[in-house]
């Protein structure tokens, strides 16, 4: 069994004194993820490690805790060697106090042991997993859960901002993702089908040594924004979105998004439609810079669309008057883009509220602007996607004309002639300079 750490026991030292320094106390806890069954208890789903234990400990393995005495500066490690059990279905492993070494904790104990030394105020994240809150109220012997928000404030505001050593990573993870991206447009043609072409990418990220940063969204249906399923054959006529990215064993995420036309050329409706994704997604990398709000740049790109709408007739009226009423959202429903880094939302087991906003920027309950998972000022550091869409979906346009929505913003009979559109999104992945924001991983395949 290998345990992949990435960086040097000074790096994981460092973010440990930083974190404590921004704690005004007491003991911090940090749980491994536990393995997760399929259908019956040891068939496992792929092991993947808690985000936040791997930025501070970087141990991809289970049953294990840090706690961080915040008063003393000291680490602690709780975990156990394989019994000779384990050895025998697993193989051998490093010890876990040589492990710890490399990590910079010199302070091991056995995993049953947690509990005899946790004391006076402790600090621990939300949990995500059902059994992460059964161990957190059985090792804090505690009913109710009560998560700390200092702890999220103080771990977002350092694991928000990529140092260079994480922009390495990022950076190939993007390469990689992008290469993946330029292996299924390679093979898109008439006849294939989606789960023919998901498997194309799976050989690609097997054959660099990575695996999917999320379940794929490969698709002729790209109007279906989280579409899963792979198994329609792909004709001659039909557009093919693809969003997807790796993981590197570090952790370390990429997330594109293209939109190919199967036979190499768009329509002529769809290339209008797919210029004014490119033109959204250009503007918005434009005024990407620290000290911007990604709210406001998410509304640009939604100006920047009814604009082009207005040209093609299928929208009307003001433009700012029918972004402020939502009226865009009939064509782009979701957010604009979202943190990247050890998660491919990064940190969003937190909330989104504690981690894509702020005190000066709340939140929407909007129709679509409340899918905007990042609203508050970028900085310097900060991983971003930008991945705007065009979706026709033929139920929200029956919702809302039978509501009357909109009316002074939509051309609904020009709308209901091209309810096969379907979807198209284009996305990459930012970092944020000081002079604006640079792509990550290269160029990859585009129309």
């Amino acid at each position: 069994m290998a345990v992949h750490i990435p960086f040097s026991s000074d790096t994981y030292i460092n973010r440990r004194k930083t974190l404590m320094s921004n704690m005004p106390g007491g003991q911090i806890l940090l749980l491994a993820n536990e393995e997760s069954s399929i259908n019956f208890k040891d068939n496992w789903h792929p092991y993947r490690q808690d985000s936040t234990f791997l930025y501070y400990g970087a141990l991809s393995l289970p049953e294990m805790a840090i706690l961080i005495d915040v008063e003393k500066g000291i680490t602690k490690l709780f975990a156990d060697d394989l019994s000779i059990d384990m050895v025998i279905w697993t193989g051998p492993q490093p010890k876990i106090a040589s492990l710890a070494e490399q990590v910079g904790i010199s302070h091991v104990y056995g995993y049953n042991e947690l509990q005899n030394h946790i004391s006076g105020d402790i600090h621990y994240l939300p949990p995500y997993r059902a059994n992460q809150g059964n161990t957190l109220k059985s090792i804090l012997n505690i009913a109710n859960l009560s998560p700390s928000l200092e702890l999220i404030n103080a771990i977002q505001k350092q694991r928000s901002i990529k140092t260079d050593e994480e922009i390495v990573e990022i950076e190939e993870a993007c390469r990689l993702s992008k290469g993946m991206h330029a292996e299924v447009i390679k093979n898109i043609r008439p006849g294939i089908y989606e789960y023919e072409l998901v498997g194309v990418a799976s050989k690609y990220a097997f054959d660099h040594n990575v695996r999917w940063s999320f379940p794929p969204i490969l698709t002729k249906n790209g109007q279906t924004l989280h579409n899963h399923y792979h198994g329609h054959k792909i004709e001659e006529n039909d557009i093919v979105l693809v969003d997807g990215g790796v993981e590197l064993p570090s952790g370390y995420c990429g997330d594109i998004t293209r939109t190919t036309p199967v036979n190499g050329t768009f329509s002529s409706q769809r290339q209008e439609i797919y210029d004014l994704v490119h033109k959204m997604y250009r503007e918005a990398a434009k005024i990407s810079k620290a000290g911007v709000k990604y709210m406001d740049i998410h509304l640009h790109a939604a100006r920047v669309l009814v604009d082009g709408l207005k040209d093609f007739g299928l929208m009307k009226g003001d433009t700012d008057e029918a972004v402020n009423e939502g009226a865009h959202a009939m064509f782009f429903q979701h957010g604009l883009g979202h943190l990247m880094g050890l998660d491919v939302h990064d940190m969003e087991n937190f909330g989104e509220e504690n981690i894509g906003y702020s005190d000066a920027v709340k939140k929407s309950t909007q129709f679509g602007l409340k899918s905007l998972r990042l609203g508050k000022k970028l900085e310097v550091g900060n991983v971003i996607t930008i991945e705007p869409g065009i979706y026709i979906i033929s139920e929200l346009i029956d919702k809302f004309q039978a509501e009357k929505r909109f009316e002074a913003f939509i051309n609904y009979e020009k709308l209901n002639s091209m309810r096969d559109l379907g979807g198209i999104r284009i996305e990459d992945d930012f970092l944020i300079t000081d002079e604006g924001a640079r792509m990550l991983g290269g160029d990859a395949p585009m129309p």
